[in-house]
């Protein structure tokens, strides 16, 4: 399929998902020729055109590879365009590719995200701004413009299983967001508690704590189709990575261990993702947000769009 195409089916998801009632959509960023989201600000603004209520986000924002004035005017920008909707999740990034292409060391992977995370929040608080780093050059009383519609963008923070990422979201007051692309879904509660105690230690107000949780997920009118959909995408994507990065193949039984009710797949019919979402929701604590990391499912684009109806109109009231 034609890049071009690829990008018009992605806008007419969105465009879906916010007619049947979903209430967030997420772009990732990655670097890569078989993935179409590098520029993923510039696809949530022209979603915006096309939509009214749905939440446009990135899922992730790989902030230790860009400059935080850049990526608050971006978002501020979709936050006017699609009057007040605009969000964004900024990580560390497991999209390792952005590091070499600007510039950037991976062995500076935590230092490069500290200091640009405390960038992008005095920006969000100040339109001028006086700060010096080691990574960008430094600012004396320079403005920061636009200004988004929202008074607070909002800033979620995306987090892998380091226990230090829990806790520094938690000490600066940032809705956390859980990506769980393995495992079982419930070892991840300690470190959700360390995200609370942070917060709670730190003085922030408890009514304002959220969590999420992003996992892979898939619906279908019965669960093995659910299952088979979703398999050939899965297998070829992460092994694809996988090569790259070293890592073990993925076989089938780790895919099927990924079913079970501990496991973190979301894959089956909206009644079994609506039962698996309580519990794992109960493992953590409680949360306020769920996404579904879809990409990985390589079926005709209708199918797509049948899962996202699901989503809205059988998943969503169960889980509401």
């Amino acid at each position: 399929m034609r890049a071009d195409e690829s990008i018009a089916n992605l806008l007419g998801r969105i465009t879906l998902a916010d007619r049947v009632g979903l209430d967030c959509f997420g772009i990732g960023e990655h670097h890569r020729k078989d993935m179409l989201d590098a520029a993923n600000a510039l696809i949530l603004a022209a979603a915006a055109a096309h939509t009214s209520r749905i939440r446009l986000t990135s899922a992730v924002t790989v902030l230790s590879a860009d400059d935080p004035v850049r990526v608050f005017q971006q978002f501020a920008t979709l936050d006017l365009i699609s009057c007040g909707r605009a969000e964004m999740i900024v990580g560390r990034g497991s999209s390792i590719e952005a590091f070499p292409l600007f510039g950037y060391r991976l062995e500076d992977y935590e230092e490069l995200f500290t200091e640009k995370l405390d960038l992008l929040l005095r920006i969000r608080e100040n339109e001028r701004i006086t700060w010096s780093g080691r990574f960008r050059p430094a600012m004396n009383d320079l403005p920061v413009y636009p200004r988004p519609l929202q008074p607070k963008l909002p800033i979620w923070v995306g987090v892998g299983g380091t226990p230090a990422s829990f806790a520094r979201a938690g000490r600066l007051g940032l809705p956390l967001m859980v990506a769980i692309i393995g495992g079982e879904t419930h070892r991840f509660g300690p470190l959700v508690d360390l995200y609370r105690e942070a917060w709670l230690q730190s003085g922030h107000p408890e009514s304002e704590m959220r969590v999420g949780l992003h996992a892979f997920g898939w619906l279908a009118d019965t669960r093995e189709q659910a299952i088979e959909e979703f398999w050939p995408g899965y297998f070829e994507n992460m092994n694809r990575i996988g090569r790259e990065r070293g890592w073990s193949p993925i076989t089938r039984s780790h895919y099927e261990a990924q079913l079970t009710d501990k496991g973190a797949f979301l894959i089956g019919t909206p009644q079994d993702v609506a039962e698996k979402i309580h519990d794992h929701a109960r493992a953590l604590g409680g949360i306020q947000r769920l996404c579904f990391m879809m990409e990985n499912a390589v079926v005709p684009n209708e199918r797509v769009h049948h899962t996202i109806k699901l989503m809205g109109t059988q998943l969503k009231p169960m889980i509401a």
